[in-house]
């Protein structure tokens, strides 16, 4: 006999979802709720404990019902016991004035409610239960209550309802799943054969999701790391050992890698839905971006239409990809953005950026709020992830803009040019302790801060509710936000973070760093079961799994690559020294380098430059001595028109060659993907060392101190990291043939020379001129 098909959802998700309705609308409403929340729920909850009040209280309720077996979840605010009553209570905070709250304000509240009534009186065989709706508001901590009788047959009529208008939803989801799991398990390698590597790839990747681990796979360019690990976690969905998959990357470019792997197989029968998300910036229609019925055409009426988009699009697409959500939103009239949040909840996929899982700003709370998802992060080009994480769990705040505010509040509002005030003069002390070298830091966290900008932030709130539309509003705004983001990170401070106060270009910075992210990291990956983090430069693996939060338990490979070392020719020229100090002196060698390598055989190069005042030195100098060759360089403000353009000269100009000249680290030195002839010869310049900064010298002293590989942790591997992904631009395909040179001297040197991957080996060291035209005429003659 065939089990009934399971739907499980919490009541919140199920009351929103079915009867959501009306405008988006981006008035303003309290960011605060992680800050005061949950202390009003405690405070209401603690206030009645001597009342018969019992807080927090969890729900659960299974049902056969129309061919499903529903678990729906939930957790009463509170359950009162009073004069033989029983009393559901359900607590909302709110900046509203109280006065334009009456009984019949959100249909949802109460519809929450009656859903944990109806669990309740089941569960405890309770025939009549009454119903609490208690608002509290923040500003004035006045409370408001509305309480209403219910018998438990009403009730459960209304739960039974809300299960009926989920009917077509739970359909749709028992039907597809049928159709989706039998299409895995039809479905084959889309390739012919395995490349080197990439069977063991995708057995590893299976046997973490099946055990529900963390591995780290260093895989090089070629074994085809997206399909060898989306082919074996898709097979693990079919299989019931994740339900759903997050595809993470840090850039656009990669994120069209993973549709392409979707697309190949869907045309060997897969049946899989998949959803990409776009920022909202990006995918935005309006010029002027105001999320309000006033505004936006998009935005008014997007909740009644928004279900049937849905149903439109889950009925005719798999594979939502940008142009695919831009068009049923405009088919409907619905907010794209909107749109593609709600499509992930339908989507067995979901590729996007990583900020959407790890930041704790605007991570995916509808998937993640209690960790109990049975999913599977799927993180390409891990390495990336460093850095970026480092950044979601920092925060910082400037002295100018709150100066700035002061004086525009002065005789606007009382509170906030107080509050200002203090914080501008808590600025000042700030400043001063810095006044030295520029820099203080301090291991404690600055708590002396905190009550200052809770007051702001308290302030702010009340008068941006009023006065919506001000021309201060926006700028307001951006400072409240702010404040509340470093209030919530002070939340993990912990050994791992440092404050420090910095003194530049006529401001002061006080900044919450996080040195080491590797234990909100590790936090953050309980959010899934599984986490597959792959990369072609994830060396050494060691230090990626600590700093990434892997722990003792998670899994380490590494692949060799899968193409002939005959195919490339490594050269070092370590003759030339790019240290800093030594710059200006290299110029018209490196030049000469330069041309050496693309005169032996015409086509596309690009040169890979420390820093943009380096590349720009070359270039003039080069360009000067070789005003034939064609060349483009990178620009600091290059948009996406302008990267395609850059890319296409590489793709489609073929008859004399180009030389593009880039930075380590850019966007032209990963993720770019320029095969055959698109590209034959990368040529690094340097050792890709960070710039010596305040923030890289603090990162050196904390690991320093913790294991005694600071300069490792905080310059040599992210440097190598950058001359990895650059070199890994040549060799794309089994047939592509190319050169790679590195120029600087330290590549002789030990420490460096550990670093080499395997598909390094053989290689050639030049140094001169002569040694390097010969070296470069032999490999082109012989392939």
């Amino acid at each position: 006999m065939t089990s009934k098909p399971e739907i499980k959802l919490s009541v919140r998700n199920l009351v929103e979802f079915i009867l959501r309705s009306g405008d988006i609308d981006s008035q303003f409403m309290s960011n605060s709720s992680a800050l005061e929340g949950t202390r009003i729920h405690q405070k209401i909850q603690k206030e009645n404990k001597d009342k018969g009040y019992a807080p927090e209280v969890s729900l659960k309720y299974s049902v056969d019902y129309q061919g499903f077996n529903f678990r729906i979840e939930g957790r009463a605010d509170g359950i009162i016991t009073k004069d033989e009553l029983i009393i559901v209570d359900e607590i909302k905070s709110t900046n509203r004035p109280l006065e334009i709250i009456d009984e019949n304000y959100n249909e949802t509240h109460w519809a929450q409610a009656k859903c944990y009534a109806f669990i309740y009186a089941v569960q405890n065989n309770i025939l009549e239960i009454d119903v609490q709706l208690t608002y509290y508001q923040l500003e004035t901590d006045v409370i408001k209550k509305f309480i209403k009788h219910f018998r438990q047959d009403e009730l459960k009529d209304f739960f039974y309802n809300l299960l009926d208008q989920y009917f077509i939803w739970a359909s749709f989801t028992r039907d597809w799943v049928v159709k989706r799991d039998l299409s895995i398990k039809a479905l084959d390698f889309p390739f012919e054969t395995y490349r080197s590597g990439q069977r063991q790839l995708a057995i590893a990747t299976y046997k973490t999701i099946v055990e529900h681990k963390k591995i780290f796979i260093q895989a090089p360019t070629g074994i085809g790391k997206t399909m060898s690990t989306l082919f074996p976690a898709i097979k693990a969905i079919a299989e019931g050992h994740t339900s759903k998959l997050f595809y993470l990357t840090a850039k656009t470019i990669v994120r069209e890698v993973a549709e392409e792997a979707f697309s190949k197989m869907k045309d060997k029968g897969l049946e899989l839905k998949a959803v990409t998300l776009t920022a909202k910036d990006k995918i935005c229609f309006q010029e002027e971006r105001l999320c309000d019925p006033d505004h936006c055409k998009f935005a008014k009426g997007h909740f009644d239409r928004v279900n049937d988009a849905l149903l439109d699009a889950l009925n005719h697409e798999n594979y939502f990809t940008r142009p695919i959500i831009e068009s049923y939103a405009c088919k409907h009239q619905i907010c794209p953005f909107e749109f593609s949040l709600d499509l992930t909840l339908w989507s067995d996929c979901v590729i996007c950026d990583y900020n959407y899982v790890f930041d704790p700003r605007v991570y995916l709370k509808r998937f993640f709020s209690d960790n109990t998802g049975d999913y599977t992060f799927l993180i390409d080009e891990a390495h990336n992830l460093v850095d970026r994480s480092r950044s979601m769990f920092s925060a910082e705040l400037y002295k100018k803009p709150i100066l700035e505010l002061k004086k525009l509040f002065k005789d606007k509002d009382p509170g906030i040019n107080k509050s200002l005030n203090k914080l501008n003069t808590y600025m000042i002390s700030l400043r001063k302790l810095a006044d030295t070298d520029q820099h203080y830091t301090q291991k404690s966290e600055p708590k002396e801060s905190y009550p200052l900008l809770l007051a702001f932030i308290g302030e702010s709130e009340e008068w941006l509710v009023k006065n919506e539309g001000s021309e201060l509003h926006e700028k307001l705004l951006e400072l409240y936000f702010n404040a509340l983001t470093f209030m919530r990170t002070a939340e993990f401070y912990d050994e791992r973070y440092i404050t420090y106060v910095e003194n530049s270009n006529g401001d002061t910075k006080l900044k919450l760093f996080c040195l080491d992210p590797s234990h909100l990291l590790s936090e953050a990956i309980k959010r899934g079961k599984a986490a597959i983090f792959f990369s072609a430069t994830l060396s050494p693996l060691d230090y990626f799994s600590e700093i990434l939060g892997g722990g003792t338990d998670s899994y380490k490979i590494s692949l060799p690559s899968p193409f002939d070392t005959n195919n490339r020719q490594l050269l070092i020229a370590d003759n030339i020294s790019t240290k800093y100090r030594h710059r200006e002196k290299t110029y018209l060698a490196i030049a000469k380098c330069i041309n050496s390598v693309i005169k032996q055989k015409q086509g596309n190069y690009i040169v890979y430059f420390p820093s943009y005042k380096y590349m720009n030195d070359v270039y003039e100098v080069f360009t000067e001595r070789y005003p034939a060759v064609y060349t483009i360089t990178q620009s600091t403000n290059m948009n996406e028109d302008d990267r395609e353009i850059f890319l296409n000269l590489f793709r489609y100009r073929n008859s004399d060659g180009v030389l593009g000249f880039c930075v380590l680290g850019g966007i032209f030195s990963e993720g770019v993907d320029l095969k055959h002839e698109g590209l034959i010869g990368s040529i690094i310049i340097g050792v890709g060392l960070p710039m010596i900064c305040f923030e890289r010298d603090i990162i050196r002293d904390y690991f320093n101190e913790k294991n005694h590989c600071g300069y490792e942790y905080s310059y040599l591997y992210p440097g190598m990291n950058k001359v990895l992904q650059a070199a890994g631009r040549v060799i794309r395909t089994e047939t592509d043939k190319g050169v790679i040179l590195v120029i600087d001297e330290r590549f002789s040197e030990h420490s460096y020379l550990k670093l080499f991957p395997r598909e390094w080996f053989p290689n050639t060291r030049v140094r001169n001129l002569s040694e390097l035209e010969k070296g470069l005429k032999d490999f082109w003659e012989n392939s």
